[in-house]
């Protein structure tokens, strides 16, 4: 099930109009996203504005279409595999934007995380949109995806995730 607004399916039938078939549209793009990235598919940057922004933590703000590319560099040789959980993602659209929380599940250099099980693996990603496509993503959550950094977790490791 997709939530849309304010926790409603897109699926359910309230009798309420959830969203704008602007919003419906711009949803299906980032849909499209999620799945072209999880792929590794060059095809997701025709998603993006030319002069798109791209924000994630540690590679910092990067200029372009291409400066995605460029961020997923940073995970060649450790990442074997992302999976976003797309069910159970949450579409808060609101004016040009589109916030999108959810988990995902994957390996890196060998160790796996299930967000929601594991202390990495949830997210919370800010998209801007100018006509039909993304001119802004900016990516929020914890890089640190197998929780190695001992010395972060301030509160312990077992916690509820």
């Amino acid at each position: 099930m997709i939530d849309v607004a304010l926790g409603l399916s897109e699926s359910q039938n309230t009798g309420d109009k959830v969203s704008s078939l602007r919003d419906q549209n711009r949803i299906k793009v980032i849909q499209d996203y999620f799945r072209l990235s999880d792929q590794g598919r060059q095809e997701i940057l025709e998603l993006f504005h030319e002069d798109a922004d791209i924000y994630f933590p540690k590679f910092g703000i990067g200029v372009g279409r291409q400066s995605l590319l460029e961020m997923w560099k940073g995970f060649e040789g450790s990442l074997e595999f992302n999976q976003h959980d797309y069910d159970t993602m949450t579409f808060i659209p609101s004016a040009d934007y589109v916030v999108v929380e959810g988990t995902s599940h994957g390996k890196l250099s060998g160790k796996t995380w299930t967000g929601g099980d594991t202390p990495g693996g949830r997210f919370c990603n800010v998209f801007r949109f100018r006509d039909d496509r993304i001119s802004s993503l900016h990516i929020y959550l914890d890089p640190d995806y197998t929780g190695e950094d001992d010395a972060r977790f301030r509160w312990g490791q077992k916690r509820r995730w």
